[in-house]
């Protein structure tokens, strides 16, 4: 697939601070991923709004872009941050099965946000011991009225 110069991701670093990141092609869907942040309501665009699948880029830290993976990773889960009770995505690599947790961001499409959720509702034990071996805490069905409020205002 040819991208063009609009379309790829560009990585730089300026003045010490995260970068903001460029447009790219979502590599599961294929579709152009606007990355601006006043679309997104997040600074750094890390996954498709339109298929909610991400690429493994980070290695350590948010941000820092080190993974050489560069797998694609698919939503999986909700959970909740721990500091402030905020909806994340959990995603995990086809590749290597690294696991991460990402921001919803605003233009996500939140029926798909819905059905992530509901597929997680039939996780094997093992998967759901492997999440909390990573410390993460996939939402369970007792949850989906907190889902609900958070992404659409209801209850």
């Amino acid at each position: 697939m040819t991208t063009f110069p609009f379309a790829q991701r560009t990585y730089s670093r300026s003045k010490g601070q995260q970068d903001t990141f460029g447009d790219f092609t979502c590599l599961h869907c294929g579709r152009l991923v606007q990355a601006h942040e006043l679309l997104s309501g997040v600074r750094n665009r890390n996954h498709c709004p339109h298929c909610l699948s991400s690429r493994h880029l980070d290695l350590f830290t948010a941000g820092d872009r080190l993974a050489a993976c560069k797998g694609s990773m698919q939503p999986v889960a909700l959970t909740l941050k721990h500091d402030s009770g905020e909806l994340m995505l959990v995603h995990t690599c086809d590749e290597c099965g690294k696991l991460s947790i990402n921001r919803i961001a605003a233009d996500d499409d939140n029926d798909l946000i819905l059905r992530v959720f509901a597929a997680s509702q039939r996780f094997d034990p093992g998967t759901r011991a492997e999440l909390a071996h990573a410390g993460i805490t996939p939402l369970d069905a007792c949850q989906r009225e907190l889902v609900e409020r958070r992404l659409w205002g209801k209850g």
